[in-house]
């Protein structure tokens, strides 16, 4: 697939099978791991993981939609890999995003945070889900908040998006305050849910909370939205 041009030189990306890869680990020429565990300890340029990060979101799309939807036969790629057309109906198909809200909910001078079960141990961030059809940013925030922690917000601000391809989404980082306290936590998303105060989430930012509690990764949008909002930022509720 075509990524496009760096210095005058074109990218590509490359998908290989599952078996080809499990036949690289272990060799001295290459490394072989996944793109969160890369981007989390920093092993490559942010230029080259904003390259890898969209070779992994379009090869994802590819091995997934080999088939067209409209009809059920076989799709190719063209124009470098950024489509593809049925040679039957001749529909054509294209990359998809999928918008995912994710929030920093402050009530006076705390903010809310949740962890899931899959996070590393005593790991918590801003809660987050996606986007439903026909739905406003604002009211994918309002529902997502109540629906996995039963508080209701308003003052709904958007502040950055962030790219996320596992396998194609995009990120978009909000703000709201809470009018209510009580965290009622839907256990089906969330395996905690809790309010902290400004000294323990700059702890928690820091790797340096007494408990073990941390915060989210400076690689995601959710370490930015805490931090912007620890640091006086224009966050509802600060």
């Amino acid at each position: 697939m075509f990524l496009g041009l760096r210095d005058g030189a074109p990218v590509f990306g490359m998908g290989i099978a599952p078996q080809a890869a499990e036949n690289l680990v272990g060799r001295s020429d290459v490394a072989v791991t996944e793109l969160r565990g890369m981007a989390m300890q920093g092993t490559v340029p942010p230029d080259q993981l904003s390259a890898i990060a969209m070779a992994k979101s379009m090869v994802t799309w590819h091995q997934r939609h080999g088939f067209c939807a409209n009809c059920g036969a076989r799709t190719a790629m063209k124009e470098g890999g950024w489509k593809r057309v049925c040679p039957s109906c001749k529909a054509e198909h294209f990359p998809r995003t999928d918008p995912v809200v994710i929030m920093l909910v402050t009530h006076g001078d705390r903010c809310l945070l949740g962890r899931q079960k899959q996070f590393p141990p005593g790991m918590y961030s801003c809660l987050a889900g996606f986007v439903e059809a026909a739905e406003t940013i604002e009211d994918a925030v309002r529902r997502e908040i109540f629906e996995e922690s039963g508080i209701r917000c308003t003052e709904v601000n958007y502040y950055m998006t962030q790219p996320w391809p596992y396998p194609s989404s995009l990120m978009i980082g909000c703000t709201a305050r809470a009018t209510n306290e009580e965290i009622i936590v839907d256990r089906t998303e969330l395996e905690d849910a809790r309010w902290f105060d400004r000294a323990e989430a700059t702890l928690m930012l820091k790797r340096q909370h007494p408990d073990g509690l941390a915060g989210p990764h400076p690689f995601a949008i959710a370490h930015h939205l805490v931090g912007r909002w620890l640091h006086g930022g224009d966050v509802a509720g600060a």
